[in-house]
């Protein structure tokens, strides 16, 4: 799974996932330690444009603000 997240405030993430041959992009939200922490879904879409659309609805950061995540290497 890939993921993304601003680069401004680190509390926006988009991950990608595979799911019956098909891509999704999920959006999510992480809460403020002082507001209990964890993290709120904000949608899931299936195209990049429609990812672009749920951004611009939802958070401050567009697809340009977003950097991709350093994960761990398998193996």
């Amino acid at each position: 799974m890939r993921e993304w997240y601003c680069e401004c405030c680190g509390r926006w993430r988009v991950s990608i996932e595979l799911i019956r041959g098909r891509h999704r992009y999920r959006l999510a939200h992480r809460y403020r330690p002082e507001h209990g922490g964890g993290w709120n879904v904000l949608g899931e879409v299936g195209a990049v444009a429609e990812l672009a659309d749920l951004l611009r609805r939802h958070a401050g950061p567009d697809l340009a603000d977003l950097r991709e995540a350093d994960l761990p290497e398998a193996g």
